[in-house]
C-alpha cells in the first residue's frame, strides 16, 4: 500500500472517529434517579456523574446491583469523553483490509496493532480489540443522530478467546435509548436494555436499567 492509501486510510478512520457524539469539556455532569430491573427483582435509588465523570449511586442498598448500575453509568460517561484523535491514535498506523456488508476494514499497526475496525457512511459499524487479555468484537446495528454526532443505539458485545477467538462469554445484545437533557445540547443514555445469550452453564439473561427525571449539575 502507497502513502496516499495510507493517508486516504487514516483520514476515513479519523472522520468516523470525529462522527462519533462526545461532551465538550465544560461538562459538569448530571444526576437523577435510576432504576434496575431483572425479572423479579426491582431497586430504585439516585445517581450523580460529576465533572471528572465518576459515578455516585445512592439509596440502592444491594452493593451487587449498586455496582451494576454505576458501572452502566461509568462505561457511557467514558465513551463521551472527547479527546483528541492524534492523542489516542498517533502511535498506530491503518492499513485497508477488505470490504463487505459491514464496512470498510481498517487494520490497525503500532501501538495498539491487531485492532481492527469497519467504517462505513462515516461510522464505526464494528470494533475487534484486545483489551485485559481478551479480544472483544462490537457490531453496531442501527445509530441515534443528535446533530452533535452519532450514538450506537443497537449493538452486539462478546468477549473471545485471543488466540482462539472462540466466544468466552454468550453474546450480549444491548438497546440504548438516549434523551437531551433539557435545551441543553448534551445527550445522555435514559433506558438500557441488555440481552445476554446462554453460556455453558451460565444462563441467559435479561436486564433493564433506566435513568431519569435528570439534570445538569
Amino acid at each position: 500500500m502507497n502513502l496516499i492509501e495510507k493517508d486516504n486510510c487514516r483520514k476515513l478512520f479519523k472522520r468516523a472517529y470525529e462522527n462519533r457524539y462526545t461532551w465538550d469539556p465544560a461538562f459538569a455532569g448530571y444526576n437523577g434517579s435510576c432504576s434496575f430491573e431483572e425479572k423479579e427483582i426491582s431497586f430504585k435509588g439516585k445517581f450523580v456523574i460529576d465533572s471528572d465523570l465518576k459515578s455516585n449511586v445512592k439509596n440502592i442498598k444491594n452493593d451487587t446491583i449498586s455496582k451494576l448500575v454505576s458501572s452502566q453509568l461509568w462505561e457511557v460517561a467514558i465513551h463521551r469523553v472527547r479527546r483528541d484523535f492524534d492523542s489516542v491514535h498517533g502511535e498506530n498506523t491503518f492499513l485497508f483490509g477488505n470490504s463487505n456488508e459491514v464496512g470498510q476494514e481498517i487494520i490497525v499497526g503500532g501501538k495498539n496493532s491487531g485492532d481492527r475496525y469497519r467504517i462505513k457512511d462515516d461510522i464505526v459499524t464494528m470494533v475487534k480489540r484486545r483489551i485485559h487479555g481478551k479480544l472483544i468484537t462490537i457490531y453496531t446495528k442501527d445509530i441515534q443522530q443528535t446533530g452533535y454526532g452519532y450514538l450506537s443505539q443497537k449493538y452486539t458485545s462478546q468477549y473471545q478467546d485471543v488466540e482462539t477467538a472462540q466466544p468466552i462469554t454468550g453474546l450480549n445484545d444491548f438497546e440504548d435509548v438516549f434523551s437531551r437533557i433539557e435545551d441543553s445540547p448534551y445527550w445522555v443514555l435514559s433506558q438500557r436494555r441488555i440481552i445476554t445469550e446462554k453460556y455453558r452453564d451460565i444462563p441467559a439473561s435479561e436486564k433493564t436499567f433506566r435513568f431519569s427525571d435528570m439534570k445538569l449539575n
